[in-house]
């Protein structure tokens, strides 16, 4: 019976996110010696018959460090400014680097309203898919310098997520500095122990993860984490893997046991199901328990009647989680009505949704095929 380290050798299609700690050197902008050798590895794993998505941080980063700017800025606009600054250079390095190998190379930048649009998710996910067709390897980032604090991914760790997500990767490799998830932190614990491989699902891993971030990035590993439990939804398993030693990458496609291997334990979800999951959630319905049942046991749709308490300011078409007594999510769906509407039919039956606003636009508040069962 073959590891799930083993089961690497066989995958097909891979996304490998790095990010802007590894990517600079502190003081002396993008440390192109280590963007050279991860393009060789890209190249290493082409000629494997691979395909590959590369998902990049640095432009800010980069960014400070061609503005003299020794600390991140707090300011959106100044993010925004350093990004636009140093977007040119990350690429161009790419760009220069994958030229060696023949490999052509495509900017996509991504913002989170992008994903959130159906139209296009779609769109982004057919260019995706082509350019792999075309043999291109597509370099994805934020899109830093038009992003809003209320359109953030808020680290690259998500959005290398949502990108497996989009190719239906088999891969994601998270780069990192250190060698895989540990069951304490190694910086302060000598006899932290790493974790060789896990189900992504395992509730164990989030005390492990804990918090933290870089001066120069904002991931920790509970956003790898997370990023990895994104990635399961699609049927993606996730290694967190040391981007400090140049022969990882050869030797995870070669079946050898290095970083942290998070396995899907779930069936994959639907595209459709993966889309209404990127959306941001706008608000909060709690359900009684035998909504809860019908929903968690049978996927059926959400009616009013069943509904307790409303929370938020949400739309038509908004996404809200759908939660227990206990406060516990148990799905998330686009809603149908909006917070006044939803508020006044909470706990009445379909039957009277005309008598109480004057119209009906839908019998149900949210309705089972724009509906995610999440536990």
């Amino acid at each position: 019976m073959t590891t799930p380290h083993e089961q690497m050798v066989n995958t097909k299609r891979w996304v490998i996110k790095i990010g802007s700690a590894l990517l600079t050197r502190v003081g002396e902008g993008l440390d192109r010696d280590r963007i050279r050798w991860l393009t060789e590895e890209i190249a290493f794993l082409r000629r494997q018959g691979k395909e590959v998505v590369l998902v990049t941080s640095g432009s800010v980063a980069a960014g400070m460090q061609e503005l003299g700017w020794s600390q991140r800025p707090s300011a959106l606009h100044q993010l925004q400014a350093a990004a636009s600054v140093g977007q040119m250079g990350l690429i161009q390095a790419y760009a220069t680097e994958c030229k060696k190998h023949d490999i052509h190379t495509a900017q996509i930048l991504l913002t989170h309203s992008d994903l959130s649009d159906r139209g296009r998710y779609l769109n982004a996910r057919s260019a995706l898919h082509t350019l792999l067709e075309l043999g291109v390897l597509p370099v994805v980032n934020e899109n830093d310098t038009i992003a809003t604090e209320e359109i953030r991914f808020g680290d690259n760790d998500t959005l290398a997520a949502m990108t497996a997500n989009l190719v239906e990767a088999d891969v994601l490799v998270i780069l990192t500095d250190q060698d895989g998830l540990f069951d304490s932190d190694p910086r302060h614990n000598p006899d932290a122990r790493m974790i060789a491989a896990s189900a992504a699902s395992n509730p164990a891993l989030d005390d492990m993860a804990g918090e933290g971030t870089g001066n120069l990035g904002r991931g920790g590993m509970a956003t790898k984490l997370l990023a990895a439990r994104r990635a399961a939804r699609s049927g993606a398993a996730t290694v967190i893997l040391s981007g400090k030693d140049p022969e990882n990458i050869r030797h995870l496609a070669a079946g050898v046991g290095v970083g942290t291997l998070l396995w899907p334990d779930d069936e994959p979800m639907t595209a459709r199901q993966q889309w209404l999951l990127a959306q941001q959630v706008k608000g909060r319905i709690v359900l009684d328990d035998g909504a809860v049942s019908v929903v968690r046991q049978q996927g059926r749709s959400v009616l009013a009647v069943g509904v307790k308490l409303v929370e938020g300011d949400f739309s038509r078409g908004s996404l809200v989680l759908c939660c227990d007594s206990a406060g516990k999510e148990v799905a998330r769906g686009l809603v149908n009505y909006n917070y006044d509407e939803a508020s006044r039919l909470m706990g009445k039956p379909s039957s009277q949704i005309e008598a109480i606003l004057g119209y009906v636009d839908e019998p149900e508040l949210i309705h089972r095929d724009n509906l995610v069962v999440t536990s």
